[in-house]
């Protein structure tokens, strides 16, 4: 997947902001694809990369870092204005309609990005807000509809999820039970809640709502 060959087309966010002293991560989906196309980035603070890479613990945040997908920060917690400058610069080459984002601990990034003349959504992480993307997330894996370039960080925390479910049915990623870190699999699944759910006239529903997911024949 060339993400040059999704510039100017329309597309989701969501951002998960889990801990400053470790993995942040950015999502974008395009709906208006043969495939839900998806395109992801994430921040680690380097003190953090090399206790890591010290203990042996695969894969190592570095090997990302080389291949362009993860950005190290100087220090030990994560600088959110790095955030900021690449989800302006991804805005600028994707129009982001809708930034799905954890409101836990994310106040000043809402208001910083949203000065930036980005529509932020408080999307939360329980079973009610959680439960359809999920479902979604995981039906598009099933049937081959999501196509994410092979991205390794993807790949990786996609083998680390564990899904919870409640008496009533409704899914929800656990990160407590995750074999390791999963940070770019609640982005993902953010961005596919917020191209989803209806948010009003003033801004009309996702294509997804109107025409749902072509099938690859």
């Amino acid at each position: 997947m060339d993400p040059a060959a999704l510039e100017g087309k329309e597309c989701y966010g969501g951002l998960d902001l889990a801990s400053i002293r470790d993995l942040a991560a950015f999502a974008l989906v395009f709906p208006a694809q043969k495939r839900l196309a998806a395109l992801a980035h994430f921040w680690c603070p380097r003190e953090t990369a090399l206790d890591r890479e010290n203990r042996g613990v695969a894969p190592s945040y570095f090997d990302f870092a080389r291949e362009g997908l993860l950005t190290l920060t100087e220090g030990n917690v994560i600088d959110y204005g790095h955030i900021r400058k690449f989800i302006g610069e991804w805005g600028a080459r994707f129009p982001i309609r809708r930034i799905a984002v954890d409101r836990w601990n994310a106040a000043s990034i809402i208001t910083d990005l949203g000065d930036d003349g980005f529509t932020m959504v408080p999307f939360g992480q329980g079973f009610g807000s959680m439960s359809a993307p999920t479902k979604e997330l995981d039906r598009l894996v099933a049937s081959g509809e999501l196509s994410h370039g092979g991205n390794p960080v993807l790949r990786w925390m996609a083998s680390n999820a564990v899904v919870s479910q409640d008496p009533a049915g409704n899914l929800k990623p656990n990160k407590e039970k995750a074999a390791d870190k999963i940070d770019g699999i609640v982005a993902l699944i953010m961005a596919i809640g917020t191209m989803i759910a209806p948010y009003g006239k003033e801004t009309g529903p996702s294509i997804y709502e109107t025409r749902g997911v072509i099938s690859v024949g």
